[in-house]
């Protein structure tokens, strides 16, 4: 869910989870957790399964803005309640096709100018778990059912909880899931007419901070003709020191690695320099769900444009755990399901 422009400065240090009562939590559903998962070493250190029927502001904020994420997307984020309707143990993030005024600026930004204002067609809703789960390394893993149609760009993902590398996308980002357009036609190669739009992505944002960041990913087609838009799928990242891994219901797809992945920056001189190791995928990050209709990559892609129809649409979540690897805590190594079959990902694409 790549974004062109944060200039979020922290200078708080993180340890591998800010919520100090995690590893006493009860474990309030067991039965969509794998059985072999204890015997791997996971140990599951943070949930959230939302039957409490309203949001829980111990795990997470509500972020509120119209400024279009940086990709020129249609929505306000609001705190509204009709955005973030709960029913049956399931959060639906809903977007609607209504007017709604609110900043166009990030609060967060030095420059932040409380009159610069926007007025967008539709409001949708974000929700963040930061500073209050912040995570590093481990099993990020979340059952969601997405939005149809296109223009619709619903994400799970991961953003730095301290830019410790500087500015997105020098501190990185880890797209644990988005899809668009889906149900729209298909534009994948040897795509025929009627053929329904049915990928999930999976990506890295790193590099410099913008224009010098780049991204890295690939897309998956959960088989036998399953849509992520009309059934709920577990979607997830085994990350580890060096390496991160994607999975789709247990599937193992993807796997980027740290020679893949880059952090740079400008020396006085103004040259591009590397930072090396595992940067930037080697710090605190937090978790992200949000629904966003329109932007630059939805609107170039499938049929083009953004389909203003059949709303308002809801981006469905089950439950969110995180997972912590007991076997080597401080790497997060030796728990991982990893299959032969996965691609290794390096520079360029979605």
């Amino acid at each position: 869910m790549g974004s062109l422009k944060t200039s979020i400065t922290r200078n708080k240090v993180n340890t591998f989870l800010s919520v100090a009562m995690l590893s006493a939590m009860p474990l309030a559903s067991q039965a969509n957790t794998p059985l072999d998962w204890q015997s791997k070493g996971w140990e599951l250190v943070w949930q959230d399964e939302f039957n409490a029927g309203k949001l829980d502001f111990n795990n997470w904020s509500i972020e509120t803005n119209c400024w279009g994420g940086g990709n020129k997307e249609q929505q306000c984020y609001t705190d509204q309640e009709k955005n973030f309707v709960f029913e049956d143990g399931i959060l639906n993030i809903v977007a609607i096709k209504e007017d709604y005024t609110g900043y166009a600026q990030l609060p967060s930004w030095d420059d932040f100018d409380p009159e610069k204002k926007a007025t967008l067609p539709f409001t949708s809703g974000r929700i963040i778990s930061k500073d209050k789960a912040d995570f590093k390394y481990g099993r990020m893993e979340a059952r969601v059912k997405m939005p149809k149609g296109q223009g619709t760009w619903a994400a799970f993902w991961m953003l730095p909880t301290d830019n410790v590398y500087g500015g997105w996308a020098a501190s990185g980002e880890i797209d644990i899931l988005e899809a668009v357009n889906l149900h729209a036609q298909s534009d994948s190669p040897g795509a025929k007419p009627g053929d329904p739009e049915v990928k999930v992505h999976g990506t890295l944002h790193h590099g410099g901070g913008w224009p010098m960041n780049v991204h890295s990913g690939t897309s998956y087609t959960i088989p036998d003709g399953v849509s992520p838009a009309e059934s709920f799928n577990n979607y997830a990242v085994e990350w580890e020191e060096g390496e991160i891994r994607w999975y789709v219901n247990d599937v193992h797809y993807a796997t980027q690695r740290a020679e893949g992945w880059h952090s740079w920056y400008k020396d006085n001189n103004g040259e591009k320099k590397e930072v090396g190791g595992n940067a930037p995928f080697d710090q605190p990050f937090h978790l992200i769900f949000n629904f966003a209709v329109g932007g630059t990559w939805p609107e170039a892609t499938n049929e083009k444009g953004l389909d203003k129809t059949g709303f308002p649409k809801n981006f469905a979540i089950d439950w969110v755990r995180v997972y912590q690897c007991s076997k080597d805590k401080e790497t997060g190594k030796g728990c991982g399901s990893i299959s032969p079959d996965a691609k290794l990902v390096t520079l360029g694409g979605h």
